[in-house]
């Protein structure tokens, strides 16, 4: 059972796991040199925990602690309970949801071990943007994804906007980080995918006519919104598909974009 302890001082530093959480390069330069995440809200807590994350802490105000009273009695990580105004002194910002938790990171898996079960991978290069990673993971496990790749780039997907903004989905679906970019890419091909890069341009055929859903092994590659795939990733891919647009529009917010994608990968295929 957790001990609740009710904490008065912002400057605690016990507490330091949240400090200036809208700081957002120190954010992403602590969290993963510290091995931490900060989950927010009840619903992705507890979608944490069901994952086997281990929790550090956590931190409620008053009206929190009863709501979340089984997972109080049910870890042994200390929880600190503070009134919003000390939770918004320590953190930067007015915390809407009036729970947050920090917990452990695992190490991450070698790509090579999520390609020997999976059969429909997304591919991500240079998606830097937190709301975006975190859409995109959404969509990934509500459409049936069974692997994130990430290029050296890519954002942070256990980052606190990229998890909320998931729903926590950003713990359903397995991502490891390719060391080379875009050379590894070479690594997924010799697993058996056909990479397809997805891009507006007018080279690129339609992805109802390359029927995504009727290939063994498919990896799907999205770029950053706006640049799109760099030149050396298109280069790389083994086919370029496109969405068909109408009304003159020419593309698709990214993470709009990759749940269209993943659904015409993923039709027909047996959903678990």
């Amino acid at each position: 059972m957790a001990d609740l302890i009710t904490v008065d001082d912002p400057d605690d530093p016990r507490l330091r796991d949240y400090t200036g959480l809208t700081d957002v390069e120190l954010r992403r330069r602590r969290e993963p040199a510290e091995g931490l995440f900060i989950a927010e809200g009840e619903k992705v807590i507890r979608r944490a925990r069901h994952a086997g994350y281990e929790m550090r802490s956590m931190l409620l105000s008053a009206k929190w602690v009863d709501l979340m009273r089984d997972v109080i009695d049910e870890v042994p990580a200390p929880v600190y309970a503070v009134s919003p105004e000390l939770a918004e002194r320590v953190t930067g910002y007015h915390v809407h949801r009036g729970a947050l938790a920090s917990m452990q990171r695992k190490p991450l898996p070698a790509a090579g071990e999520l390609l020997t079960t999976a059969r429909r991978v997304v591919v991500m290069e240079a998606v830097n943007d937190h709301t975006n990673i975190g859409a995109i993971f959404r969509s990934a496990a509500a459409l049936g994804m069974d692997a994130v790749l990430l290029s050296p780039d890519c954002a942070d997907p256990l980052y606190r906007r990229s998890v909320k903004v998931s729903m926590g989905a950003v713990f359903s679906v397995p991502y490891a980080r390719l060391g080379t970019w875009p050379k590894d890419l070479e690594t997924v091909r010799e697993a058996g995918f056909r990479l397809l890069a997805l891009t507006p341009d007018e080279k690129a055929g339609s992805i109802d006519e390359a029927a995504p859903h009727r290939m063994d092994r498919v990896a799907l590659m999205l770029g950053a919104e706006g640049d799109g795939l760099s030149t050396r990733a298109l280069v790389a891919a083994d086919e370029w598909v496109r969405i068909p647009m109408a009304h003159g529009v020419d593309s698709l917010n990214v993470g709009a974009a990759a749940a269209v994608a993943f659904y015409a990968v993923a039709s027909g295929r047996p959903q678990n």
